[in-house]
């Protein structure tokens, strides 16, 4: 055996550089993606991020046979998989974010706005894949993946794609990616023409961003409380060590209850709670990240550790590292040839529920955010049909320095989000079951709608109410003078 010899494998051979060679695919594609966007003047003016933009540049490279072979769709598929579930963990080992909007009333209608987006889009997508179902032999349940590509990203995309694909789905997977990927054009290149037509239009006034990085680098980098410097561990080995550790746990945990519900709950546990349980990694990771956390901090505060080793600044570059990636794996991961015979229910889904979406936004931001109505438009629209990024990226447009309450929205919908929202996504492999159930869902999420639409509005529905019955009551006064006067005109 030689040096350069192990176990019979040969350091030269392909599977054993495999992994790299597909992570300097993706981060050589973002590298050019910049670039472009930098260079080439109508790309930057469309506001799409470097990661969407080298997605698609190897998406379409993928034509050429010579590189289409270098490209692993099931490894990019892998990846994409797992830098959500990463991204996720490390947002949520962040510190709290202070709020600059201390109206708790106002975070719980964003994240109901957001929940309201997806139900739209899941209506939608949902009552089109079921005439394509009455067709001819589309998967009924395919719509539901509208609202995961569009409402949740490339991430969730993927993992539901592959669930709905054990469901008897063919190519779910490059369906949901797909959507994923549209969602970004759509979301970019129809806020960027909005911003222009309400720029036109007198309505707003496309800002530049005058914060000053260095002094914002110099606060967020270090904090007085946390571990020095000169520790002989790197503060982003710390962090990196911090992230896997909870996703090492996430990892024993989930497969602790597939294991549990597949031996005591049979069929039910194999078909429906296990692919669930998998498919939410990310929120299982964020919940552990969220305890560890916590953990960390009793642990301060009681003076057993002596720092503070989570640094707000190196989790947010190391989530914008795997939210990165994972945009660029999930678009590569599209495999064009799976897609036969799904574009036109696609594009219908894609195009209809974007304008559906669209208006709702628009009209609902208008009624709850009356002091900044584009400003929320903007994030809470870009976040709906691309990322929290998207959303973030379309804001400083018109907000550069987050000087309204949106951006900080936008963060802080994210738990009321997850409650009013974990309906749908339970809902999610029951659908996929039959088109029974699949109708029952239809009917839930449209329930769900009106009743969320009611909770949104609550206070001008009772403030409308309460106007109606105090001009009643007006009424009734003025009637009885009315009486009262006729009383005295005829007893004179």
């Amino acid at each position: 055996m030689t040096l350069l010899e192990y176990n019979g494998v040969n350091f030269w051979d392909g599977n054993v550089w495999k992994i790299i060679i597909q992570l300097a695919i993706i981060l050589v594609a973002i590298l050019l993606s910049n670039a472009i966007r930098r260079k080439v003047k109508f790309i930057n003016k469309s506001l799409l991020p470097s990661s969407v933009i080298a997605g698609l540049l190897i998406f379409v490279l993928k034509f050429i046979p010579a590189i289409s072979n270098l490209i692993d769709t099931q490894f990019m598929e892998i990846i994409t998989y797992h830098a959500l579930g990463i991204g996720f963990i490390a947002l949520s080992l962040k510190t709290g974010v202070k709020a600059k909007n201390k109206n708790k009333a106002v975070i719980v209608d964003s994240g109901i706005i957001t929940v309201n987006g997806y139900l739209v889009q899941a209506a939608v997508g949902l009552i089109i894949s079921l005439i394509f179902f009455s067709i001819g032999g589309f998967f009924f349940a395919a719509g539901l993946l509208l609202p995961m590509g569009y409402g949740q990203g490339t991430g969730q995309a993927l993992n539901f794609g592959k669930v709905y694909e054990g469901m008897g789905f063919t190519n779910g997977t490059a369906f949901g990616l797909s959507i994923a990927a549209v969602g970004f054009l759509f979301a970019c290149m129809v806020g960027v023409v909005y911003l222009n037509i309400l720029k036109r239009k007198g309505k707003l006034k496309l800002q530049e961003n005058r914060k000053d990085e260095a002094n914002e680098m110099k606060e967020n980098v270090y904090q007085e409380d946390e571990a020095p410097l000169s520790e002989s561990v790197d503060k982003l080995t710390i962090q990196l060590g911090f992230i896997f550790a909870v996703y090492i746990i996430t990892y024993l945990v989930i497969f602790g209850l597939s294991w549990l519900s597949e031996e005591f709950l049979g069929n039910f546990g194999t078909n429906t709670l296990k692919p669930l349980f998998w498919g939410f990694n990310f929120l299982f990771g964020s919940l552990f990240a969220i305890l560890i956390k916590k953990i960390l901090a009793i642990l301060t505060s009681k003076k057993i550790i002596k720092y503070r080793y989570i640094n707000n600044h190196i989790m947010s570059r190391v989530s914008g590292l795997f939210f990165d990636v994972m945009i660029v794996a999930g678009i590569a991961a599209i495999d064009w040839q799976d897609m036969s015979g799904l574009l036109l229910p696609l594009l219908l889904m894609c195009s209809i529920g974007g304008i559906l979406t669209f208006l709702y936004i628009r009209f609902v931001c208008h009624k709850i955010y009356p002091e900044y109505p584009y400003e929320a438009f903007f994030s809470i629209f870009g976040m709906l049909t691309g990322t929290a990024s998207t959303g973030m990226i379309l804001l400083r447009e018109i907000d550069p320095n987050y000087e309204t309450p949106a951006a900080n929205n936008l963060v802080l919908q994210q738990l009321p989000a997850i409650i009013f929202g974990a309906p749908l996504l339970l809902l999610m492999t029951f659908a996929g079951q039959s088109v029974t159930n699949c109708l029952i869902v239809l009917g839930i999420v449209l329930a769900m709608l009106l009743v969320y639409n009611i909770i949104l509005f609550r206070k001008k529905i009772f403030r409308r109410r309460k106007k109606n019955v105090d001009n009643v009551l007006a009424l009734e006064e003025k009637c009885d003078e009315i009486l009262e006067e006729e009383k005295e005109e005829l007893t004179d």
